[in-house]
């Protein structure tokens, strides 16, 4: 994967990084259980005090939001890289 990811300390500093980052293109990978992996793309759409939000959409008339707590990015059940 190419461009910058999200590496942090704590939930503050994942919480700025990603204020930075809203409305940008990012590419999301989800660990799940056993063994899976969910790959997606999208926009950062909207951060809040414990989750964000990533809009996951090719087409116009059909929008998928997806969201993960910060505690996911910083134990690396999901991992965040932007373009």
């Amino acid at each position: 994967m190419r461009g910058r990811v999200i590496l942090a300390k704590s939930i503050l500093d994942i919480r700025n990084e990603l204020n930075n980052h809203i409305g940008k293109p990012v590419k999301l990978v989800a660990y799940e259980s056993r063994n899976r992996m969910t790959k997606k793309a999208g926009t950062l759409s909207s951060i809040y005090p414990s989750v964000f939000v990533v809009e996951i959409g090719e087409d116009q008339d059909s929008v998928d939001r997806v969201s993960y707590n910060y505690i996911d990015i910083l134990t690396g059940s999901v991992e965040l890289e932007f373009e």
